[in-house]
């Protein structure tokens, strides 16, 4: 039995991948709707390219619903199994990438924006995914999820399936790195002393 759309948007993420096993389908698209561009999002961040992030997304939505039958409540969070399952598909992805090689992999199309303000941030953006791409894949992920997704530290120890303490050192050591990548571009991206 399907539930009125404005009472789905309030329902746990849990409750609405049973209502969707038990076939409520505006279910799913609330799910889809609020999961979708938050995986899209880390993947695009751990990839760095948009077509690789909405294949990663879509997978990771797909296990979504094939698994909700058998998605038992009360144990992890959609949330945390979500951005697990998305991570791994984007280290599948890499390491794919490393087995091929750099030179072979297409360059993502760079849009020239028209407004200054439009160009500076997309340099902003473009100077943190090549600083994302010069951490080590465990660093990166565990700054993705931190910084960028704002995941709290013990959700990414679950997703990470490490310690705590571990993603304390991860995030630290990967922001000490940042910093040290952006100390002397402060200028050129016009970043304050206090961003």
């Amino acid at each position: 039995m399907d539930m009125p759309r404005d009472t789905l948007s309030e329902v746990s993420d849990d409750a609405l991948l049973l209502l969707f096993a038990q076939g409520d389908s505006d279910a799913s698209r609330v799910l889809t709707a609020r999961l979708l561009p938050r995986v899209y999002h880390q993947a695009r961040r751990m990839l760095g390219d948009q077509s690789e992030a909405e294949d990663v997304a879509q997978d990771a939505m797909m296990r979504l619903w094939r698994m909700a039958p058998d998605w038992e409540q009360g144990g992890a969070k959609v949330t945390t199994w979500l951005y697990r399952v998305t991570a791994n598909l984007c280290t599948d992805r890499l390491r794919k990438r490393r087995s091929t090689g750099l030179d072979d992999v297409e360059e993502p199309a760079d849009p020239a924006p028209g407004a200054e303000q439009r160009l500076q941030t997309r340099a902003r953006a473009d100077a943190l995914q090549q600083a994302l791409d010069s951490l080590p894949e465990r660093q990166r992920q565990a700054v993705v999820l931190r910084h960028i997704e704002g995941l709290s530290n013990p959700e990414i120890a679950e997703i990470m399936e490490i310690s705590t303490e571990a993603v304390e050192s991860l995030t630290a050591r990967g922001k000490r790195a940042l910093a040290a990548v952006f100390a002397g571009r402060r200028d050129e991206l016009g970043i304050a002393e206090d961003d």
